[in-house]
């Protein structure tokens, strides 16, 4: 028999016992809900990414108001992209990120050729706000298949009704593992629902979000 080809060394670090599911497709979006831990999280992931990221992130973070502007200037200074608290009707542009800000729920709306983001201070969901199934419904209307969805650390199930409907739509979905997790709440009912293409490991997550959006 011929003996196995090494491992890639870009592979991500998938846990074992599940197998990747992800399907081929374009990903014209990266939309990531992240709760308690997440800033840690996103602190490690984001410094990963190359300046040539063709498509934007979006990104719902449960944190107060101010507290998510402070994130997106620590991010921009360890990371090759612009990270910004997101404005309504800001322009989604490719290669930047967006996080809502605290207290505001962060929607897409298709403007002429234009994506941009509409703030809105409507109810709670999951007791949450801003809630990830918010971005994610909106993210689905607009992109459809076309995003990945990623699911970081945090306490409750925000993302989990998101993540199906986007699954439903043709979209791949990416859930951080139980080990790596501070709180495997968010991650945890994604994959116990079986809406995972991949579960990864925090060090692995950066490399598996570059190798969907490179196809």
């Amino acid at each position: 028999p011929r003996p196995a080809p090494a491992p890639s060394p870009a592979a991500p670090r998938v846990v074992a016992g599940v197998a990747p599911r992800s399907r081929p497709g374009r990903i014209d979006i990266v939309a990531v809900a992240v709760s308690t831990g997440g800033p840690n999280a996103l602190a490690e992931v984001f410094p990963s990414f190359p300046k040539e990221m063709h498509c934007p992130i979006v990104i719902t973070q449960h944190m107060p108001p101010m507290f998510t502007r402070l994130l997106a200037e620590r991010l921009t200074a360890k990371s090759n992209l612009n990270v910004v608290e997101a404005a309504d009707g800001m322009d989604l542009d490719p290669g930047k990120a967006y996080i809502a800000p605290g207290d505001y729920h962060m929607r897409l709306e298709r403007r002429g050729a234009s994506i941009v983001i509409k703030l809105d201070h409507g109810p709670q969901e999951n007791s949450c706000r801003p809630a990830a199934d918010v971005m994610f419904r909106s993210v689905a209307e607009i992109y459809g298949g076309a995003c990945l969805a990623v699911i970081l650390t945090g306490m409750g199930q925000d993302g989990l009704a998101g993540a199906r409907i986007l699954k439903e739509a043709g979209a791949n979905v990416l859930a951080q593992d139980e080990r790596s997790s501070v709180v495997w709440g968010m991650p945890g009912h994604v994959v116990q629902a079986g809406l995972a293409d991949e579960v990864v490991a925090l060090d692995g997550v950066a490399a598996s979000i570059m190798r969907f959006v490179g196809r």
